[in-house]
């Protein structure tokens, strides 16, 4: 299927380009980019009017929790992956904390399969470090990057044994994928259930400081530059490990990090008004740290924006604000979050389009996406003034807790194209 995408604003990162461009698709890769109305209507069996619409390259969610196998009352491949299409995104990075764990070439390979007979969104499989992620020994690593992991992560616990850590590192060395650390000193909060801080005292719940984070963090960043290893930051939400992590670039050690939409978009005040639905881990911080985080997303010590999408189910969330799970979901709500920094002026479009494709990707070790001419045809297209309301209840995710829930939205995503195969159009499409 030939498809043309007429007069949209192209965001390239990988290529540094923000123009207005015709683009045709055909045979799964980007066939032309060429002046606005350069290209006809002929040339193609499908035509999108893009004016006033972005195309970027497919966009890419690195953290995402999918469930499956164990849990699938809460979401499950097709599932989630119907909710990364509605969000925007082509592909997404699965975590390993299935039941059973993702700790095996066999489970690896299962997980790639059944995403493949959905057929909708690419799923990378996260596989665990260590077996069963009980921290106690290390996964079969180099087999199960043979059999398709993209990286390793006992993420949702910590890794906390240091020596552990720094085999875990020294072993990705080699295999040139990165370590996902779930950055927690838990012996600090081992009940924790929100940020420690004035809202927890006045909500009368045990907290999680911010000490716990910036400590794991800057015990990993130590054993990252012994190694030599990648590692990755997974959900940094605080000041003082965003400044750790800066500081660890600049000293040229080998070190990524994402950052959430949820941690810098709301404040521990949060909970105070959602409850359970704003209980995530790490946790909502103060108005201090998330203005560090803006600034971090703006400066490039952030390498990707992702949404830690974690679905639970509606019993569990409704146990109340101590006893319910940690996580929300985020695949479809990551876009406007975003886009809302750029309406701010916290950061450029290209800048919102890299942190959510060619960052993420790099993190990863994996090529830029790109819409360059005879690249695959891997893309998004947002409408970037598309005001509407994000409702739970209508979400493609089959579990419901988000304290997004509500909220009047601007921007969306309106298209994703994979490998030239439509997953969903603009309602604006013409057909020749």
């Amino acid at each position: 299927m030939r498809i043309l995408i007429r007069g949209a604003r192209r965001l390239d990162p990988a290529a540094g380009l923000d123009d207005v461009v015709d683009l045709l698709i055909d045979e799964g890769v980007v066939a032309a980019c060429a002046p606005c109305g350069s290209l006809g209507r002929e040339s193609a069996d499908r035509t999108v009017v893009g004016q006033g619409l972005w195309v970027t390259p497919g966009l890419l969610d690195m953290h995402v929790h999918l469930r499956e196998p164990g849990d699938e009352e809460a979401e499950n491949i097709e599932s989630g992956c119907r909710a990364a299409v509605a969000g925007g995104f082509a592909t997404v990075v699965a975590m390993a904390n299935t039941d059973p764990v993702n700790d095996t070439p066999q489970m690896t390979t299962w997980i790639r399969a059944r995403a493949e007979e959905v057929g909708l969104a690419r799923v990378l499989p996260i596989a665990a470090v260590t077996e069963g992620m009980r921290g106690e020994r290390l996964a079969p690593l180099a087999s199960l990057k043979d059999a398709g992991a993209c990286a390793f992560s006992d993420d949702g616990r910590p890794i906390e044994r240091a020596e552990l850590m720094r085999e875990a590192l020294c072993a990705t060395k080699t295999l040139g994928v990165p370590i996902v650390s779930h950055a927690e000193d838990v012996r600090l909060a081992p009940n924790g259930v929100m940020n420690a801080g004035r809202v927890a005292r006045r909500l009368g719940v045990s907290g999680i400081p911010a000490e716990a984070e910036v400590a794991m963090v800057a015990r990993d960043i130590e054993l990252a530059a012994a190694s030599g290893g990648h590692l990755h930051i997974a959900h940094v939400s605080t000041g003082g490990a965003m400044e750790l992590i800066r500081q660890a670039k600049r000293s040229g050690i080998d070190v990524t990090a994402e950052v959430t939409p949820h941690h810098f978009t709301l404040t521990e005040e949060a909970v105070a008004e959602y409850g359970a639905m704003a209980k995530m881990r790490p946790p909502l911080r103060e108005e201090e740290d998330v203005e560090v985080l803006r600034q971090a997303l703006a400066d490039g010590t952030v390498d990707a924006i992702a949404s830690d999408h974690a679905p639970h189910t509606a019993q569990a969330k409704g146990r109340g604000l101590t006893d319910a799970p940690f996580g929300v979901i985020g695949l479809e709500t990551t876009v406007p979050l975003t886009l809302a920094l750029v309406r701010a002026g916290s950061i450029s479009p290209l800048r919102a389009v890299e942190l959510l494709t060619t960052g993420p990707a790099r993190a990863l070790r994996r090529p830029p996406p790109t819409l360059a001419p005879g690249a695959e045809a891997t893309l998004t297209i947002i409408d970037p003034e598309r005001r509407w309301r994000f409702l739970a209840r209508e979400a493609a995710s089959r579990s419901q807790n988000s304290p997004f829930d509500g909220w009047e939205m601007v921007g969306r995503a309106v298209a994703v194209i994979l490998s030239g195969r439509p997953l969903m159009l603009p309602l604006g499409e013409e057909t020749s």
